[in-house]
C-alpha cells in the first residue's frame, strides 16, 4: 500500500507498514487519519487542519501520522495480522477494527509508542480540536488528567 504522498512542508504520511518499521528502530506515537475518497469532511480537515503550520509541525515531530483510506482494497499487515476488504462493510477490516465497528468518517486515532490505547475520534477536528488533542496524547497529560479536567484548563495557541 502506498503512502500518500507529502505535500512539500506538510504532513509527512506513511503507511502502516512503514510506521511500524520506524517504530523498531525510533519508538514514537502514531496518529491515524481514517478518511475516504468521498467524505467531504475528510477533505475539509486535509485543507483546512492537516494544512495548517502548527498542526503540520507538531504532528511531524510527535508523531508517525499514517493515513488510511477506510475502503482500501489493498491487504494491509497490521500487528502480525493481515487485513482484507469487507464486501459486506464496504471497508477495509482494519478500519472497521480500528473504528470498533463504528464507520465515521473522518475519524482520527492517536496510539502509544506500541500501537496500543487507539481510541477513535469520530468527525471533524478543527485546528483548535487538533491541538488540545495531539498534545494531550503527545506531552503524555493522559496519563495525569481526565480529559474533562484537560478540556476545561486547556487554552488553545495554534491559529
Amino acid at each position: 500500500m502506498q503512502a500518500a504522498p507529502a505535500s512539500k512542508g506538510g504532513i509527512n504520511w506513511m503507511t502502516f507498514e512503514e510506521a511500524q518499521a520506524k517504530m523498531k528502530t525510533e519508538p514514537k506515537k502514531a496518529f491515524v487519519d481514517i478518511y475516504t475518497s468521498w467524505c467531504g469532511w475528510c477533505k475539509v480537515m486535509d485543507k483546512k487542519t492537516f494544512a495548517n503550520k502548527y498542526v503540520i509541525e507538531y504532528m511531524n515531530k510527535n508523531f508517525y501520522c499514517i493515513k488510511f483510506n477506510a475502503e482500501s482494497k489493498s491487504e494491509i499487515e497490521f500487528k502480525g495480522k493481515k487485513y482484507e476488504y469487507s464486501k459486506e462493510y464496504k471497508a477495509n477490516d482494519l478500519a472497521i477494527e480500528l473504528m470498533k465497528g463504528q464507520l465515521s468518517f473522518p475519524t482520527s486515532i492517536f496510539f502509544d509508542e506500541k500501537f496500543t490505547n487507539g481510541q477513535p475520534i469520530p468527525g471533524y477536528l478543527d485546528v483548535a480540536k487538533m491541538e488540545m488533542t495531539a498534545k494531550y496524547i503527545g506531552e503524555n497529560k493522559h496519563k495525569k488528567m481526565p480529559w474533562n479536567k484537560y478540556q476545561e484548563a486547556f487554552k488553545a495557541t495554534w491559529k
